[in-house]
Formats: structure tokens, C-alpha cells, sequence
């Protein structure tokens, strides 16, 4: 499946959540769909979180 057609299916998953659940029900779906798209790049190994959960720097004891 290519990009446009990935994009293409997104869309119409928003389209159809904008009509079912009005622009909170959008706002939802594009929220769970940008959480969604985060794991699923940590988890191919494109995000490296490592330096987000480092203590380098910040000694709290």
C-alpha cells in the first residue's frame, strides 16, 4: 500500500468520524491516529524515545 493510498484511507476515516461524531469525534480520531502513528514508528525503530527518558543532566537527588 502506498503513501496516497495510506493517506487516502485516513481521510476518509476522519471524513466519516466528522460526520458521525461531529468535530469532537474528528478531533478524536486524528489524536488516537497521531498516538497511533508514534508507536508505530517507535516500534520500527524510526523514533528513538531513549533520550527522552534519560537522566543526563538532571540529578534529583
Amino acid at each position: 500500500m502506498t503513501s496516497a493510498q495510506i493517506g487516502l484511507v485516513a481521510g476518509m476515516g476522519m471524513g466519516l468520524a466528522a460526520i458521525v461524531g461531529g468535530f469532537p469525534g474528528f478531533l478524536l480520531v486524528a489524536a488516537l491516529g497521531a498516538i497511533g502513528l508514534i508507536v508505530g514508528k517507535v516500534v520500527d525503530g524510526e523514533v528513538d524515545l531513549s533520550s527522552v527518558n534519560s537522566r543526563k543532566g538532571r540529578d534529583r537527588s
